[in-house]
């Protein structure tokens, strides 16, 4: 879908339902919150946005459980989910980012590419893992670019099914 399209059908569906959004961004770094302002009109649903690219920022801005990146680490489905339920605590909705990136960093369990993105709204909640398209180029802006229109797009089914 092309991208000024997938932004303002977010738009109409968030001002339609007088509904906020705030995005909390690790492995994408605020690109997310670029692409929701490269339209007019985002100051009137856009809440609040949040690049917590470090463990601690997960703890301090998103009440993250220490336990849960102990135990799972920071590209888990289990720190997604808290993800996006510290973030609900801003806004009616919610977008969240954790992944790798690489060149650096993957693993057989968890690839270069591999992202989860937290999709929130009211008291609706879901985590989809996805692993890049562009995760074989090693390069770091298109595997970014990728996840984030992923995470549009799966953020507009979401409101889709969540809302009507």
């Amino acid at each position: 879908m092309e991208k000024y399209n997938l932004l303002n059908q977010i738009k109409d569906i968030l001002l339609k339902n007088k509904l906020t959004l705030s995005t909390a961004e690790s492995c994408t770094g605020g690109l997310i919150s670029s692409y929701l302002t490269d339209i007019s009109g985002a100051s009137e649903y856009i809440f609040q946005n949040f690049v917590t690219y470090s463990n601690e920022a997960k703890q301090k801005y998103l009440n993250v459980n220490k336990d849960t990146l102990d135990k799972f680490g920071a590209v888990s489905r289990q720190t997604a989910n808290e993800m996006v339920l510290g973030l609900l605590r801003y806004g009616n909705c919610a977008i969240i980012t954790t992944g790798i990136l690489g060149p650096t960093g993957g693993s057989k369990e968890k690839p270069i590419g591999l992202v989860y993105i937290g999709l929130g709204c009211i008291d609706k909640i879901k985590i989809v893992e996805y692993i890049s398209k562009k995760s074989n180029t090693n390069n770091r802006y298109e595997i970014k670019k990728d996840m984030v229109e992923q995470a549009l797009y799966e953020f507009l089914n979401f409101l889709k099914n969540t809302l009507n």
